[in-house]
């Protein structure tokens, strides 16, 4: 091919090519906005890629929308990453000391018995640094729902090992796994939290794939709908993915958190009041 060829046939393609205008937006643009919940604000958060408790969020603040608790709605955080996140919802949003905020979320619902209420805690916040107050919640029947962002690893501070982390897992401290001889087997807390008298409704989901997002939007529809009741306490446990802490891709987290966390930390619903009420 001549140079002269060449250049015909390149200001022919130059010619043919679709420019699109930049003054307006395409007939079929949408918005990262069409699809935001409206309690989510669109403006960035601090989060890693791939990480899973943005979905987790999400979803939370989708059943409140759905439930017509928006204006009623007192959320409750602890101390991670997704504290980050508190400032990207459009609910009120306290802030707890680490651990504490069960104990700050029972002194909200007590004054305020018509707030839906609910608190927002990390496997390490939750079951490291303050076991014995979601506990204690679950023993008294608060009126609250609890939701826990179960990683497996204290994320905001490097990656380490929480009480929940399973066994052979690593982590930053565990480069060759969680070994039961030396660090203990793993706290299934939403199996402790159940077996306390007070807790009416106690489920653990997951955001790895599309069908478990949606069967955890549900438990936390179903936890709700169990303190707008009065019923009692109510516990969603919900498997995130932290491909930074995991040391695995970011690609690949969602198939890790399937074939590694929630071979321990099984999903499904572990206890529900709700027949036994009808009953």
């Amino acid at each position: 091919m001549t140079e002269h060829e060449h250049e015909e046939i390149e200001h022919e393609r130059i010619e043919h090519r679709v420019v699109l205008r930049t003054d307006v937006a395409p007939d079929d643009a949408t918005l990262v906005d069409d699809f935001t919940p409206e309690l989510v604000d669109v403006g960035a958060h601090h989060l890693c890629p791939g990480c899973g408790e943005p979905i987790a969020i999400r979803s939370a603040v989708e059943s409140i929308a759905e439930l017509g608790a928006i204006e009623r709605t007192i959320s409750v955080f602890g101390i991670g990453c997704y504290t980050a996140f508190s400032n990207n919802l459009d609910v009120e949003v306290l802030q707890a000391l680490h651990g504490r905020a069960p104990s700050l979320a029972t002194g909200v619902k007590r004054m305020r018995p018509d707030a839906l209420v609910l608190t927002v805690q990390g496997d390490g916040d939750m079951v490291n640094e303050g076991l014995q107050e979601v506990l204690h919640a679950a023993a008294r029947g608060e009126r609250i729902t609890c939701v826990l962002l179960n990683n497996g690893v204290f994320g905001e501070t490097g990656g380490h090992i929480t009480s929940t982390t399973v066994l052979g897992q690593r982590t930053k401290n565990t480069l060759d796994g969680r070994d039961a001889e030396r660090d203990g087997h793993p706290i299934l807390i939403s199996d402790l939290v159940a077996s306390m008298g007070g807790a009416a409704y106690v489920a653990r989901g997951a955001v790895n794939d599309a069908g478990n997002v949606a069967r955890t939007r549900r438990m936390l529809t179903a936890a709700f709908e169990c303190q707008e009741r009065g019923d009692g306490f109510s516990f969603v446990e919900i498997l995130t993915m932290c491909p930074t802490g995991w040391f695995v891709d970011t690609h690949d987290a969602p198939d890790y958190l399937a074939d590694v966390i929630a071979g321990t930390h099984q999903v499904g619903v572990v206890k529900d009041t709700r027949g036994e009420a009808a009953s």
